[in-house]
């Protein structure tokens, strides 16, 4: 056991020294995310760097369509309302559409604690940026910013992510066979915790560890002990870190990526598999 611990500590750790005696790579700089609090308001900014320029209309359509993709359907735009099935989670005035950008102001919803602030991309300096500005959230502040804004971040990033699309790659992309290698020594490494750690319950000790040591190596380094070893580490397709909530939707992916016997999970969270 500790042993498994040291090697998870090693790849961890081995990523984030390695990176900064880079002086912070590509995979850090670009990642700008900002959050700020003032009189019960939220405000959250997240930008990726991005090839070329979008224009305010695809900012607009293309979030359209991302949010009905990203929910499976669940949640849609319909005019001017962001709705979960009846619900209407935000309501938003009329959009102000200009060259490079999108704004819609927040006028209410479920979620909304009252009119005020706004939803906005735009695409500017080699970078598309989105931000959520002067948001009174329904729920108090504590509770808010442990549940709805990493939503808010997650939903924000995604999108940006997508827009940015996977070419040009981050990096030299890693190879199927190399890819599956890593994947069979995390596999591996998070079985043989189970069944040592677990006792009787090691299906579900297998569940909770194999979740909690993907988002954790995922998000603090990019690399799993299975990466470290085959010189292969994730990033987001701009290059930044993985964020915990990317993590957690490519580890929900896996699954469908197996069935599809292609990396669905990567495109989903606008991830990428490059070569360290």
């Amino acid at each position: 056991m500790a042993v498994v611990c040291e090697i998870v500590e090693r790849a961890l750790g081995r990523g984030v020294h390695v990176d900064r005696r880079r002086e912070l790579e590509p995979c850090h700089v670009n990642e700008d995310i900002r959050v700020r609090t003032a009189d019960g308001r939220v405000s959250v900014e997240d930008s990726v760097a991005i090839v070329g320029q979008v224009s305010g209309k695809e900012l607009r359509d293309r979030f359209v369509s991302n949010i009905a993709a990203m929910s499976l359907g669940l949640v849609r735009m319909r005019g001017n309302s962001m709705r979960f099935g009846p619900i209407e989670i935000l309501r938003f005035g009329r959009p102000k559409v200009t060259r490079t950008g999108v704004q819609w102001p927040i006028e209410g919803g479920l979620a909304a604690g009252g009119a005020g602030g706004q939803f906005a991309f735009r695409s500017a300096g080699g970078r598309v940026v989105a931000t959520l500005d002067g948001y009174r959230p329904r729920l108090p502040l504590g509770i808010y910013a442990v549940t709805q804004r990493p939503f808010h971040h997650l939903v924000m990033r995604l999108h940006l992510l997508w827009v940015r699309g996977r070419v040009p790659s981050p990096g030299v992309p890693a190879g199927p066979a190399r890819r599956l290698e890593a994947g069979a020594i995390d596999v591996a490494l998070c079985a043989a915790v189970a069944m040592t750690a677990g006792r009787g319950r090691r299906l579900p000790a297998l569940v909770g560890i194999t979740l909690a040591y993907h988002v954790a190596c995922w998000s603090i380094s990019g690399r799993t002990v299975g990466g470290l070893i085959t010189g292969q580490r994730v990033v987001s397709v701009d290059g930044s870190p993985v964020s915990a909530g990317q993590s957690l939707v490519r580890l929900a992916a896996l699954p469908l990526a197996a069935l599809r016997l292609r990396a669905v999970h990567d495109q989903v969270a606008g991830t990428e598999v490059v070569a360290d």
